[in-house]
């Protein structure tokens, strides 16, 4: 989604540094032939793990690494500014997908196509519906370093129970509920539009729902008339009849996510369901412990629309976040190494997992029965190795200005002040 709360995507950062320079570790610097300089952002879980992996590898050969991290605010302008100049990463973090896509376009990533084919044993382990947010063309640019976080439809389950409402499979029966949760003058359905990338899970998922993923494919090719698609409008006339009917309440566009009201409001069961990405766990761990605690907290796919032509299994949120090489590396060839060496190591999943994460590789099931809340976990390793397709959030994969400009047409459609017609209109030659 957007850049606000970034934790959504890392599990927190701070205020951005006027420097920017937050860590390091290791000796090495742009240029230096005997190391490589790995760029990332600051996650005080995360760093650890990537410190202790670096350190492992620094053990094992003669090539020193150094950690640099930032903060978020920033990033993307400090990294685009760096590409290409002297003073560039040889590893990189970025979102995958259409942030990928644009150093990719200046000719300013590595393809490690081949590097994956040469260790099939690497490629094989990451799950494919995340690895493929980092193919452009056929071809593999980034590889996934932090865990999977799909959004899901999370719901209170003693506020269903009560309603005799079972967790809907189907868009129809999610409909029936919103009735029947309005008659008991309960919320259906907490919508936090104070934000718009909350309402942007609403649309990207009936959005696939309804054309599959082929209508946003086109929207981030920049076709004519990609936004005019008839999927795309009829998903933006699917949410405000939702709207309409008033399954988010009458003041859904006060409700803030970062206060953690909308949380609560589902928690405490004056709602009955959240589309969310499985970061909001955390928050429930923080703010509402009893909740969980209690097994409340319910949770299931995004339902099925009738006729629609996309996937049963298809999710959208974030599928990783990517390690890329700097094609202008001092030493491509050990940046590669040291990425095929790390990312898909026992070492480094085990930490991903010990920090809270869900690793975007196959196989960990076992591991993560160990972890608290191990049933969501297992969950959600399951329903991102089932997907057919894993859609990045749509304002991560447009441009900057393309992704303004789309959620503040999201929020003006929930109101009901554009047509979906004039947003296609207004969001017409951008991406």
């Amino acid at each position: 989604m957007n850049n606000t709360p970034r934790k959504r995507f890392l599990g927190g950062a701070g205020a951005f540094l006027a420097l920017g320079l937050v860590a390091a570790c290791g000796s090495s610097g742009p240029g230096d032939a005997d190391g490589i300089e790995v760029w990332t952002l600051e996650d005080a879980a995360f760093n650890v793990v990537l410190e202790e992996s670096i350190e492992t590898y620094e053990n094992a050969g003669d090539t020193s690494v150094e950690m640099v991290t930032y903060v978020n605010d920033s990033y993307k302008q400090r990294l685009q500014v760096a590409l290409g100049s002297p003073n560039a990463p040889d590893i990189f973090f970025n979102w995958g997908g259409g942030n990928l896509a644009e150093y990719t376009t200046e000719g300013q990533v590595h393809d490690l196509t081949d590097a994956l084919e040469d260790n099939p044993d690497v490629r094989d382990a990451f799950l494919p519906s995340v690895l493929d947010v980092a193919k452009i063309d056929d071809s593999y640019y980034g590889l996934p370093m932090l865990g999977v976080q799909p959004v899901v439809l999370f719901h209170n389950r003693p506020v269903l129970e009560e309603a005799g409402i079972e967790p809907p499979e189907t868009y129809d029966e999610l409909l029936d509920a919103i009735d029947v949760l309005q008659e008991d003058d309960t919320t259906p359905i907490v919508l936090p539009g104070a934000q718009g990338w909350t309402q942007l899970m609403w649309f990207s998922y009936l959005v696939d729902r309804l054309g599959g993923p082929e209508p946003f494919e086109a929207i981030v090719n920049g076709e004519d008339g990609a936004w005019h698609d008839p999927a795309v409008i009829g998903a933006m006339e699917m949410c405000q009849d939702l709207v309409d009917r008033g399954a988010f309440g009458t003041n859904f566009s006060s409700i803030d996510y970062d206060n953690g009201s909308a949380s609560a409001l589902l928690a405490t069961g004056e709602a009955g369901f959240f589309l969310m990405g499985t970061w909001n766990l955390a928050q429930h761990q923080d703010d509402n412990p009893e909740f969980l605690e209690n097994d409340e907290l319910g949770y299931t796919s995004f339902p099925v629309v009738a006729d629609g032509d996309g996937e049963p299994s298809a999710i959208v949120g974030n599928p990783s976040n990517f390690f890329s090489v700097n094609d202008a590396a001092s030493d491509k060839d050990e940046a590669v190494d040291f990425l095929m060496e790390t990312l898909t190591s026992d070492e480094y999943v085990h930490g991903l997992i010990d920090a809270g994460s869900v690793p975007p590789v196959e196989g960990v099931e076992d591991q993560l029965e160990d972890t608290e809340h191990a049933d969501f976990a297992i969950y959600t390793h399951e329903l991102v190795s089932e997907a057919s397709t894993f859609t990045q959030s749509w304002d991560q994969a447009i441009s900057p200005e393309a992704a303004e400009t789309m959620l503040t047409n999201l929020q003006l459609l929930f109101l009901g002040d554009v047509t979906p017609e004039e947003f296609a209109d207004n969001m017409d030659g951008r991406v």
